[in-house]
């Protein structure tokens, strides 16, 4: 393991929490919450990660970022926890013994040379490898839509590890379905199907279709596009249009969607035994009404919730409220 950065501990004063939606911005100094860049070895490749605020014990709280992100989503939540922690609690405790990695062909991960290998099975390997490396036996997972998709295989996989998993807008069943069947289940996520199929012509432009989406980054014409996954795009800090914006990577984002259209949830979620706590957005566009009813029939301890104005980015959107209904460490 190599450190890119040392960490810098964060200020010890307590700010209080910005009220109203969209409250802190992305920012991409893991320095600022005291955290660390490393580049870990694993079967795979070299894995960046953030990691840090150690408590000396062994379970870490392990965030997984969704497709068309990294690392750096997870930071309005992170300022939230620092925001919240108590008088006589030291800053950022509510969220210590962090590992935050970019996923292979995220953020600064490259993609391994063999990319079919790259299954969620292999993602979810991936993941609890790199906690081992970083000194963990146990881990809280708390996966944001793609993200939640590996959190979940992580758990059925790594039962005794796993404490708990905490699921931000997970694209789960209604995923998979339209993966499997774009046109007879359309209408179960129309906006998802559309994403897709404007992602797939982009990925076969190559880098023109990458370069496009910049572009458009760059001429301020990307918010509109990316309307659809808030609730309220028009408040959101530009700095969350330009990370989505810079990790719109089309073919990756093609290689996720055909790894969830060939994956069996039934079989492999069955196998979980932690805690599940799962939240979604009201005005959600990657999640279907359907699903948590559908995993509360598979996950023998399953729980959900709605949170109120809010689209596909919990976390952004609301961190508080999101930070509150996420499983803690036990």
């Amino acid at each position: 393991m190599s450190t890119l950065f040392p960490p810098t501990r964060p200020a010890a004063e307590r700010t209080p929490i910005p009220s109203g939606y969209c409250p802190f911005p992305i920012t991409t100094d893991a320095r600022t919450f005291g955290l660390a860049t490393s580049s870990v070895a694993v079967g795979s490749g070299p894995v960046t990660v953030r990691h840090g605020r150690r408590t000396g014990g062994d379970t870490a709280t392990i965030l997984l970022h969704g497709a068309a992100g990294s690392w750096s989503t997870w930071t309005p939540l992170l300022r939230a926890a620092d925001a919240l922690a108590t008088g006589d609690t030291p800053s950022g405790a509510s969220l210590g013994d962090l590992i935050i990695p970019d996923l292979p062909g995220w953020g600064d991960t490259p993609l391994p040379s063999d990319e079919d290998a790259l299954t969620t099975e292999a993602m979810a390997a991936l993941v609890a490898e790199l906690a081992r490396a970083l000194g963990y036996s146990r881990w809280v997972v708390i996966g944001h839509s793609m993200g939640g998709f590996i959190a979940l295989e992580l758990a059925s996989a790594e039962v005794r590890a796993t404490v708990s998993v905490g699921l931000v807008s997970a694209t789960t069943f209604s995923v998979i379905e339209s993966v499997r069947h774009p046109l007879a289940r359309f209408t179960l996520l129309p906006g998802f199907t559309a994403l897709r199929q404007v992602m797939r012509a982009l990925g076969l432009a190559g880098r023109a279709g990458t370069a496009f989406v910049r572009g458009l980054e760059r001429m301020s014409l990307l918010r509109p596009l990316v309307a659809p996954l808030f609730s309220r795009p028009g408040l959101i800090s530009a700095s969350v249009v330009a990370a989505l914006g810079a990790e719109a990577r089309p073919r990756a984002f093609g290689r996720a969607s055909r790894r969830a259209g060939d994956y069996d949830p039934e079989s492999a979620w069955s196998r979980i035994e932690c805690p599940v706590r799962a939240q979604q957005g009201d005005t959600d566009v990657f999640v279907a009404d359907s699903d948590a009813a559908r995993l509360g029939r598979v996950i023998r301890d399953f729980t959900s919730c709605t949170l109120v104005d809010t689209g596909h980015f919990g976390h952004i959107e609301r961190p508080e409220e999101t930070l509150r209904l996420l499983p803690r460490r036990g």
